[in-house]
């Protein structure tokens, strides 16, 4: 805890203050926050191997397919020069993707999660080899799902709450269109798949145009339980967001949340820690990158 408190005191307000300033121009901002702490640490490590460039031999993570959709890296740039003219040479990349997504979450007037650890290094080398394996693809199993989670450390109930990160953003049609064509999934609520139908007109939709639904209705911009109640009326965007209301392991943790907003945004505290304790570099073991986008 509080790992940077004599080597630069300033600097978890640092990033606080420009997650909020980011948030005020560009609101979708704290939901890519969001986003990069489980790309990066599902691969490996939450080590800022997802923020690299193609460049100096590294191959970037942001190429894989399982980045789609995936935007805002370059205000990244702005949270660290801002660091980098406090303290040179010392707050890691890898803590930024951390420590934004936690202020990005209170910014979606999520839970406020104290007790997030710093002191991570970066990593000298990307995985994109490793992504398309360990991150979990839009239409895979829960089981699926579950495993890769319980192989970080991360219980069933924490599992359930980090996927109600669902209740923001949105899911592009190129992902939504197999549970509408040929034939409606039947597992998704008739008149909501009507409204997904008029979002994805076309079973083939331009992966360049940005055809889309929200995760959420209601309060697209808001980490809460909605995505809870929404899923048990079978008004879930993934196949995934049905399984989970539906399967006996994970449909208890479901209603226990849609009912309570209070223990989701608990839960969800605890699942965000788990994570972001993924596999971390420590000691001198990688490096504190000057540029997040290149190594050393």
């Amino acid at each position: 805890m509080n790992y940077y408190r004599e080597s630069c005191p300033k600097a978890e307000e640092i990033i606080r203050q420009q997650v909020e300033t980011l948030y005020y121009k560009h609101g979708n901002t704290a939901v890519s926050w969001l986003r990069n702490l489980f790309h990066d640490c599902v691969v490996k490590s939450c080590d800022a191997s997802l923020l690299l460039e193609t460049a100096k031999g590294v191959e970037s993570e942001q190429k894989s397919t399982r980045s789609f959709g995936m935007r805002n890296f370059k205000y990244v740039k702005i949270i660290k020069d801002a660091l980098e003219k406090e303290c040179p040479s010392t707050v890691s990349c890898a803590d930024i993707v951390a420590l934004s997504a936690r202020d990005g979450i209170v910014m979606l007037k999520g839970p406020k999660i104290e007790m997030i650890k710093t002191g991570r290094r970066d990593s000298r080398g990307s995985y994109l080899g490793d992504v398309e394996t360990l991150i979990p693809n839009h239409n895979d199993s829960l089981s699926s799902v579950l495993s890769t989670f319980n192989s970080l450390g991360i219980d069933v109930e924490a599992t359930v709450a980090l996927l109600g990160a669902h209740s923001v953003g949105r899911v592009h049609c190129v992902n939504l269109v197999h549970r509408l064509y040929p034939t409606i999934d039947p597992t998704l609520d008739p008149s909501y798949a009507l409204y997904l139908k008029n979002r994805c007109p076309s079973p083939t939709p331009d992966p360049n145009a940005v055809l889309y639904s929200r995760n959420d209705r209601e309060t697209p911009m808001v980490v809460d339980n909605m995505y809870y109640k929404n899923i048990m009326a079978h008004k879930g965007l993934l196949v995934i967001d049905d399984e989970l209301a539906t399967d006996p392991r994970t449909a208890p943790f479901v209603a226990k949340m849609a009912a309570d907003n209070g223990y989701f945004h608990e839960q969800f505290s605890r699942g965000v820690r788990l994570l972001s304790e993924t596999n971390p570099l420590t000691g001198d073991q990688g490096e504190i990158r000057k540029d997040c986008r290149y190594v050393n």
